[in-house]
């Protein structure tokens, strides 16, 4: 009650990882601490100036508003029951960011859930540009690799002349590597 009386109740809100061109990719609800008002807080969300700690409600994980492209207040966001939501006088389509893209600092993709009867987008990490560069980086045509049995080396130059140069011991070898006494 004395919260709500000094206007510290925390701010709901929809967190949206990314904003495409008719696409949005929501993470969930979250909620902001009301610092230092309720007030102050909802007119930076609404200036798209918001900074500080977002408590992610499923699971409890609290994250860096700086990860995130917006963070719109719980009633300014409604979603539609055909996956799609209402924002700014407009409708999206939606594609589900799952936890493991939340801290991601890239681009998302979205791509239909296969878990999903229904046809939802699932988004994940977009990766295009890291395989264009391992692509670029690796040559045209890798090494030859050759599988020999195990001990087969007997026959490689290289393994007979690393023999040849190899320290000759005084001791015999006698196939153990100690003694029974444990000296």
């Amino acid at each position: 009650m004395l919260k709500r009386l000094l206007g510290k109740t925390p701010v709901n809100v929809w967190v949206i990882k990314q904003v495409d061109s008719d696409l949005l990719h929501l993470c969930g609800r979250a909620t902001l601490e009301a610092s230092p008002s309720r007030k102050s807080v909802l007119a930076a969300l609404d200036e798209g100036r918001f900074t500080g700690a977002v408590k992610m409600a499923t699971g409890g994980v609290v994250l860096n508003a700086k990860l995130f492209q917006a963070l719109v207040p719980a009633d300014q966001l409604e979603l539609l029951p055909d996956g799609q939501a209402r924002w700014r006088e407009r409708d999206w389509s939606l594609s589900q960011v799952p936890q493991r893209c939340w801290t991601f600092p890239g681009p998302l993709i979205a791509q239909i859930d296969p878990t999903s009867a229904s046809g939802a987008l699932i988004s994940s990490e977009d990766v295009t540009a890291i395989r264009e560069r391992v692509a670029q980086s690796t040559p045209q045509r890798p090494g030859e690799v050759v599988f020999r049995p195990e001990n087969a080396n007997e026959d490689d130059p290289l393994m007979t002349a690393k023999e040849e140069t190899a320290p000759q011991t005084s001791r015999p070898k006698t196939g153990r590597e100690w003694r029974r006494d444990g000296h």
